[in-house]
């Protein structure tokens, strides 16, 4: 019964943290046209593209994650950093291919272009999150 309950709180916890990412990106995206008027009272809207956005990440990237998930709890991995930053690297080589052959490197200007940006904190938002949830309780079933 344990097992079937901690497979339910993987399963929520993953969902959860593909809504982060999403939300993320939705936030980062809009962020340099933001205007108070653009979406003022029209939360709706911007729930409809989280809501759509998570789900789309979440069939992306559910079988590199639920490899990472039975990694982490095979390996009882329980810190919050080792998610993070293995989202940020799930999320950019989903984003960019996991030979990361999209991946150009640095701007003329020093800094890295927003959809890098972008990615890197949607993944670090969503195993965060995910870590918040059943990360911190990894491989305590055995």
């Amino acid at each position: 019964m344990t097992i079937f309950v901690r497979l339910v709180v993987l399963f929520a916890a993953y969902l959860l943290a593909c809504i982060a990412a999403s939300a993320i990106i939705t936030v980062g995206t809009f962020t340099p046209d933001w205007d108070s008027s653009a979406f003022g009272g029209q939360t709706f809207m911007l729930s409809s593209i989280i809501a759509i956005g998570g789900g789309v990440i979440a069939g992306i990237a559910l079988l590199p994650a639920l490899i990472l998930i039975a990694l982490g709890e095979g390996f009882a991995v329980r810190s919050g950093i080792v998610y993070a930053l293995l989202g940020a690297a799930l999320a950019l080589a989903l984003g960019y291919g996991i030979d990361f052959s999209g991946y150009a490197g640095v701007s003329a200007d020093g800094s890295l272009p927003r959809g890098r940006e972008l990615l890197a904190a949607a993944g670090i938002a969503g195993g965060f999150v995910y870590w918040l949830f059943a990360g911190r309780r990894a491989g305590a079933w055995k």
